[in-house]
This record gives C-alpha cells, structure tokens and sequence, in this order.
C-alpha cells in the first residue's frame, strides 16, 4: 500500500468534507495556473501557505513531497534565464540572461509550489478511501472512481510482481545490459505483469461479487456535520475570485 502520512492529523482542513476540499483545491489550482501576474502568483502562495498551516502538516513530509518539484524547478531556473528572448540583463561570454526568462521562471516557481501545497493541504490530508467519496458525491462517474481506488489498491501489488519476475529471471543467469537479449527479456516481462495483472483483476472481480458488491462506492469514514465547510468553500472561491479581478483591472 501505497503511504499517505498527511490523511493522519487532527486540524480544521482534516474535518472538513472531502468534496468540499476536492472543490476548494479545483478551484484554487485553476485560478492558480492561469495566472500570467507575478505579484498575483505571490498572492495565491501566501494563500496556499495559510491553508497549509491550518492543515498543520509535518514539516518533514511536506519537504519530501516538495522535494522532487524542486529539482524540476532547479532546472528550469538553469535553462529557462539563458534560452528566453528579452531584455539582456547579465552577459558573460555566449551566455545571456534574459530579463523575461527570469520573470517566467518566477512565475512559474510560485505557481508550483502554491498549486502542490494547496493538493497537498485539501487532497492529500484524506484517505483514499475519503477521496472516492468525495469523488462520487461530486457525480464523477463511478468507474473512474473504481479505476482510482484500485490502482491505488493494487499498483504496490504488481510492483510486488514484477520484482518477483524480475528475481526469477536474474536466477536464471539474466544479467540487464543494452543488448537484444535483455531487451527481449524485459518484453516477456511486461507481456506477462500484464497476464498476471489481467488474471489477478478477474479473481478480484469475482471475489468482490461474491460478497455482494453492487457498483456502488461506500466507505467507514465519517465526516459529521461542520459548519465550516461551506464558508471555508466561499472563502477560497471568494479570494480566488478577487485575485483573478484584480489581475483583469491591472491588464
């Protein structure tokens, strides 16, 4: 199974109904990623940044979810500079930095890491079984649903299996190189995760309609009544909204 140590916390945004937040960062994210303002990107970072310290999400986690963004965003600030047509600003030699590419690539820093704090704040704080849920009242179709639950479910399963058949090659005396044969190899591997996956997915199938299943998604957690979802809901819309309509006025 895959781990999911943000869903384990006790604050406001973990009370909260799972569609409701599933809005909250659809709406966030949207406003977020179409804005072309760096002081407007800034805004929707500090709002990503509040609704994370009412998520109080572990430190630790939250690095280690930041991290692999911030490699992407490295090389973006190493390429970006130096290939975007503008106003020379630093020149040394062949290399020119443009003024542009340097504002794109702050725009674009503040944007990531506003959109993945604000998933990581509404989406990632609740369980997957949560996240169905919340998918379901919403009226996403239920087998998209299904198909998130399951590979959620079973990805660490087939994972498991291809580890095993890849174990049972290399007994075999199979040593990985860039040659036709390992090549061959690695596409008898895949063709048969596939069969075994296509196998497991039918006695799965067959195992849940024994015990009754129905097509209906139903899950244990309980999310009572809060009066905060709906104005925690008005309040991001609200402050998405008047980010976007000062960013009209100034255009």
């Amino acid at each position: 199974m895959l781990e999911n140590t943000l869903s384990d916390g006790n604050s406001h945004i973990h009370r909260l109904d799972p569609k409701i937040r599933i809005l909250a960062a659809c709406f966030l994210s949207i406003a977020t990623a179409l804005c072309d303002n760096l002081i407007i990107a800034l805004g929707y970072l500090i709002i990503a940044l509040g609704v994370t310290g009412l998520a109080r999400l572990p430190i630790k986690a939250l690095g280690k979810r930041l991290s692999p963004l911030f490699w992407f965003l490295l090389m973006i600030w190493i390429f970006l500079p130096l290939t975007f047509e503008g106003n020379i600003v630093f020149e040394y030699g062949w290399l020119q930095v443009s003024s542009q590419g340097i504002l794109l690539s702050a725009k674009i820093t503040l944007k990531s890491i506003a959109i993945l704090l604000m998933f990581s704040s509404l989406v990632a704080t609740m369980p997957i079984a949560s996240l169905g849920s919340g998918l379901h009242q919403l009226k996403v179709p239920d087998k998209l649903v299904f198909l998130m639950l399951m590979t959620y479910r079973y990805i660490a399963v087939i994972q498991g299996e291809y580890t095993r058949l890849l174990r049972a090659a290399k007994f075999r005396g199979f040593k990985p190189g860039t040659n036709l044969h390992s090549y061959k190899t690695y596409a008898y591997l895949a063709g048969m995760l596939f069969v075994r996956a296509s196998l497991r997915a039918k006695r799965v199938y067959q195992a849940m309609r024994c015990r009754g299943f129905q097509e209906k998604f139903h899950t244990l957690d309980f999310y009572p009544a809060n009066g905060l979802n709906y104005p925690f809901l008005w309040a991001m819309i609200l402050l998405a909204a008047g980010l976007v309509l000062i960013e009209l006025t100034w255009i």
